[in-house]
C-alpha cells in the first residue's frame, strides 16, 4: 500500500454558505465596538482534506475543536478557528489494517507530527468581494494558518453570509505542505522519487457555522 499525505489544517477555517448581502473589504481590528462574536459550532461543521499522488488519491476529514467568527452587520470581519488533528481520519480505505497505517503516517514526523502538534489554527487578516466567480464564491478570505508550529499566509474564495444570527461559509482552500516543511515524498525535494511521488499541494474543503 503506497503511503500517502494528506492534509490537514486547516484550514482552515471558515464557515457554510448562507444568503449574504454585498460584501465590503474589511479588516480585523476595525471598528471593533460594533463587531459581535459568534461561537463556532464544531458539530454543524465539517472539514474534509483531499491529497492526490502520481498514482491515485485519499481523502478523509478532521474536526474543528473551537473558535469564533466576528460580525459586523451582515458582514463576517475576522474569525479564528482551532482544528483538533487527533481527530484526523481517512474514508477511502476501508480495510481496517491500510487504513490504520496510513492515519498512522499522516500522524507521524514525515506529515503532521501529530503528538507534538495535537491542534492547527487559522486566523483570519481580511475579507475582501470577489465577483464574478463561477463557483458562486463572493469573498477572498485571507488569514495566518498554522500547522506543526509554522504559520503562512494563505488565500481562497469563499462563499459567506450572515443571516438570521448565524454565520456561514463554504468552499475549498489550497495549501502547499512544503511550507510547512512538510516534504516526505515531494518532487520538489526528491527528484528521482518517479511513481512514488505525492503532490506538494491538498485541498481543504470546508462547510462552516457560526452562532451568535
Amino acid at each position: 500500500m503506497k503511503k500517502m499525505f494528506l492534509p490537514a489544517l486547516l484550514v482552515a477555517a471558515l464557515f457554510a454558505a448562507a444568503p449574504a448581502s454585498a460584501q465590503k473589504k474589511v479588516t480585523p481590528g476595525t471598528e471593533k465596538a460594533a463587531s459581535a462574536s459568534y461561537k463556532l459550532q464544531p458539530q454543524l461543521s465539517t472539514l474534509g482534506w483531499l491529497g492526490k499522488k502520481v498514482t491515485g488519491q485519499h481523502n478523509g476529514s478532521v474536526q474543528f475543536k473551537e473558535g469564533d467568527v466576528l460580525v459586523r452587520g451582515s458582514q463576517i470581519v475576522g474569525g479564528t478557528f482551532v482544528v483538533d488533528m487527533n481527530s484526523l481520519k481517512v474514508e477511502d480505505i476501508k480495510e481496517q489494517e491500510y487504513n490504520a497505517k496510513l492515519v498512522g503516517h499522516l500522524r507521524s514526523e514525515d506529515f503532521f507530527s501529530i503528538d507534538k502538534n495535537p491542534t492547527s489554527t487559522f486566523k483570519i487578516t481580511s475579507v475582501t468581494p470577489l465577483k464574478g466567480d463561477a463557483n458562486g464564491n463572493n469573498a477572498t478570505v485571507a488569514g495566518d494558518l498554522t500547522i506543526k508550529g509554522i504559520t503562512q499566509k494563505i488565500t481562497f474564495p469563499a462563499k459567506v453570509g450572515v443571516k438570521g444570527g448565524v454565520a456561514s461559509a463554504s468552499g475549498t482552500a489550497t495549501i502547499d505542505r512544503t511550507k510547512f516543511e512538510i516534504k516526505y515524498g515531494s518532487k520538489s525535494f526528491f527528484e528521482s522519487i518517479g511513481d512514488k511521488a505525492i503532490m506538494d499541494d491538498f485541498t481543504m474543503s470546508f462547510n462552516v457555522i457560526a452562532k451568535k
